[in-house]
């Protein structure tokens, strides 16, 4: 059997992406998955997206992480589908689509910057040592010192494997402030079980994980990623935050053909 498939990176996370309107993927060879994604024997990339058909939205969002396994919300992906569906001609310059945490609204502009409003977020828990929430997937956020000499991988496995989160596992984010708006961050996701350039929710937490500290009173906040830069904007009403936005670049690298059996 001959795949077509599309590859598009937002800030260094990168994904392949399917149209899989005809359902004709076979979606549950979580093998298969993992081996499109596996950058020596595969096309490489962090997950693997398909564009499906929905009754009621535009598109529906299916993710699955480079291990194989469907996982929660992924902004970055989410933003790249964007970019995905204008270039199939799905949508123009805005959207609403379906993803596993529910609907979304995005809006790409014609220099190719996609601005994602995520879920709204009520629940921010605040630690001694780190706060943990759930921006569409679940976050561990922890400001270090010294952030570009982080050990983030064995630092990152050690938490996300930890007592704390169980079998289920979290994203592990690190941080440093650049200056009141401003913070740099490093993630380890889980399912692909390494760092990654980039994390659309790993932002997002962050962001609203350093507003509920104190580190920042902005409302918008630069996000600088390994892999580029992000803006999480949002509106804040006591302890609930609303109108959640991700907003940052989603390109095409390129599409291709490959053989499965």
């Amino acid at each position: 059997m001959q795949l077509e498939f599309y590859k598009y990176q937002g800030t260094g996370n990168d994904f392949v992406m399917i149209d899989n309107r005809i359902n004709s993927f076979p979606k549950e060879n979580n093998k298969l998955i993992a081996h499109l994604c596996d950058r020596r024997f595969g096309v490489g990339a962090d997950g693997l997206i398909l564009l499906e058909n929905d009754l009621v939205t535009d598109f529906k969002m299916v993710y699955y992480n480079s291990d194989g396994n469907q996982s929660s919300m992924c902004g970055n992906g989410g933003r790249c589908l964007v970019a995905f569906a204008k270039k199939l001609n799905i949508i123009e310059s805005s959207t609403t689509f379906i993803a596993t945490d529910g609907l979304h609204h995005a809006a790409i502009s014609d220099d190719g910057l996609v601005s994602l409003q995520m879920i709204d977020v009520d629940n921010v828990q605040v630690n001694e040592k780190y706060v943990f929430l759930n921006t569409g997937s679940p976050h561990h956020v922890e400001l270090v010192n010294d952030l570009k000499n982080y050990n983030v991988k064995n630092n990152g496995a050690r938490i996300r494997y930890g007592v704390v989160y169980g079998q289920v596992g979290s994203n592990v984010n690190f941080v440093e402030q650049i200056n009141q708006n401003t913070f740099a961050l490093r993630t380890y996701e889980r399912g692909v079980e390494d760092e990654t350039l980039s994390c659309g929710t790993g932002a997002t937490a962050v962001a609203i994980a350093m507003n509920v500290l104190g580190q920042t009173n902005s409302t918008t906040i630069n996000l600088d990623v390994e892999g580029g830069k992000l803006i999480v904007s949002f509106d804040k009403n006591e302890s609930v935050f609303t109108k959640v936005t991700l907003t940052g670049s989603a390109e095409y690298v390129f599409q291709g053909v490959i053989s499965i059996s």
